[in-house]
């Protein structure tokens, strides 16, 4: 579980990441709003807001973060593109979702995917649940849901 003293290191990896795969999808405005809400700063405001983060380490190295709001909205999952493949993501997923089922018995997840993210997503069993559009925050995104059938059980 991240604590505060991670949020450094989960600024630089999202803000990395988010570089490389998303925003040249964004308008510049939208782009360059998405990298400010991703510091260090705003990641420890998050924690402290009571946000989940799910995190996977190399030795010393962070590779992957998945963070979740409110037990049932996935808002962050990014996983080193040099590490990508070797089922990181997936493992952080497992983890976070099975998380927030013990804590709140969740049975529905949504999140809303950039456009390269979402071919992944739909691996990990979300499906969209409107076209791509313009969030509020004027990023583009597509809405996806996952519902979790309470019979069937997942391992992390």
């Amino acid at each position: 579980m991240g604590r505060p003293d991670d949020a450094r290191a989960v600024g630089v990896l999202v803000r990395r990441l988010t570089r490389r795969w998303i925003v040249p999808d964004q308008s510049r405005e939208a782009g360059l709003a998405l990298l400010s809400r991703q510091s260090a700063a705003v990641q420890r405001m998050r924690m402290a807001e009571g946000h989940r983060f799910h995190l996977a380490w190399l030795d010393d190295t962070l590779v992957g973060v998945a963070t979740i709001r409110d037990d049932s909205h996935l808002t962050q999952l990014f996983v080193s593109t040099r590490y990508h493949g070797r089922g990181i993501a997936r493992r952080l997923w497992l983890r976070a979702m099975a998380d927030a089922v013990r804590r709140a018995g969740t049975r529905r997840f949504t999140l809303n995917a950039s456009r390269c993210a979402v071919p992944a997503y739909r691996r990990l069993g979300f499906v969209a649940t409107a076209e791509e559009r313009l969030s509020p925050n004027g990023v583009l995104t597509t809405p996806m849901e996952l519902r979790r059938d309470p019979a069937h059980r997942q391992r992390a």
